[in-house]
């Protein structure tokens, strides 16, 4: 008996759909240079084993979002390039420094701190330009500043300029044209040097969007580069877990906390051995749905910590105990996971619990 065979619930991540994703965009952006997103531990599903198969398919530069991710990146990849999005804090020079991160400067406070550190010698850098977003990033007047005196970035070898889009995962608004122009404004004002403008959706928005480099993140691990439309890439992540009851209830009984499901007929039920605690989002109850061997079965009442019931009364053929359903995967999408839940594919990857033990898969089945 091996050890899947004792799991409540376990996770695939299959690290050749990633590599073949990584592919797909390089395809999409060529010849722009196509980086690898691994902050939060890979979306959470392990920057340890995702990062070094992005590297192995060719992928040279990578992005994080805090200080430690970087180092702890640096340590699976010492030739790798690694851009750090939080900033250049004073506390996180000494850091920066002794693991060669590249910080990405989000004001002109960052900027000075970084310039007086490399008065002893060039440091690399990119500089984030706020085109829209209003998050991070150098504002339109601190960039004025900046661009009225250029002394500013003595000392810093500015290797990528980058901004990024608030609604690029819908194509067709006007606010992707307008974040192209603010940011072409802002390359003029600043010396030529290589950009960054588009994320996952950013990719399929077309060449202009692309410039030097992308940086690809939820698209790496499956997710759709708009809220409508053809996906691209392949299925990343597989979500299973246990049938631990197989029951029928008659016309009119309760399933769940709350009673918030009531038999309309004669129903058949699937207890499954997932819920909340191991990322199943609450707010999917009355509206998801899991899969067995292809077919779906929406979720029956409300889901809970360690459990969600499944009414499988139209399935024609149905799960026994001990059987694995589907929670993610191939057939019930990250999309359709997201819709359910009333978010977005990015929160779904990144809450799935550490209770749900992963298992990498490098060749597909």
């Amino acid at each position: 008996m091996t050890e899947p065979d004792f799991e409540a619930a376990h996770l695939t991540v299959r690290l050749d759909a990633i590599a073949a994703n990584w592919r797909t965009v390089r395809r999409l952006c060529g010849p722009a240079v196509a980086a690898g997103v691994v902050k939060a531990d890979a979306y959470g599903l392990g920057m340890a084993r995702i990062a070094p198969a992005l590297a192995a398919a060719g992928c040279q530069t990578f992005f994080v979002a805090r200080l430690e991710e970087g180092v702890a990146l640096r340590k699976l990849l010492p030739g790798a390039r690694i851009f750090v999005l939080d900033g250049a804090p004073a506390d996180a020079v000494p850091a920066l420094l002794s693991f060669s991160l590249i910080p990405v400067l989000n004001s002109l406070a960052d900027v000075a701190v970084w310039s007086a550190v490399a008065a002893k010698g060039t440091l690399e850098a990119a500089l984030h330009v706020d085109t829209g977003m209003s998050r991070l990033g150098l504002p339109g007047e601190e960039l004025s500043v900046l661009a009225g005196e250029p002394q500013r970035l003595n000392g810093i070898n500015l290797v990528l300029v980058m901004s990024h889009l608030a609604l690029s995962d819908e194509p067709a608004h006007a606010m992707n044209r307008m974040q192209l122009e603010r940011f072409r404004a802002a390359l003029a004002m600043l010396p030529p040097t290589p950009a960054s403008l588009a994320a996952s959706a950013g990719v399929v928005l077309g060449k202009e969007y692309h410039f030097d480099l992308v940086r690809p993140g939820v698209a790496l691990y499956g997710g759709s580069p708009a809220i409508a439309g053809e996906n691209p890439f392949r299925t990343a992540t597989v979500l299973t877990a246990k049938v631990l009851q197989v029951r029928r209830i008659d016309k009119g009984e309760c399933v769940g906390y709350g009673a918030t499901f009531r038999a309309g007929k004669p129903t058949m039920l699937a207890t499954v051995a997932t819920g909340y605690a191991d990322g199943v989002p609450r707010t999917a109850s009355g509206r998801g749905a899991a899969a067995f061997r292809g077919a779906r079965a929406p979720f029956a009442g409300r889901v809970s910590m360690d459990l969600v019931t499944l009414d499988i009364t139209n399935l024609i053929e149905q799960p026994r105990v001990g059987d694995p359903v589907e929670i993610l995967g191939d057939t019930i999408t990250l999309r359709d996971a997201a819709e359910a839940a009333g978010t977005n594919e990015y929160e779904i990857l990144t809450r799935l619990s550490r209770r749900v033990p992963r298992h990498y898969q490098d060749e597909a089945p």
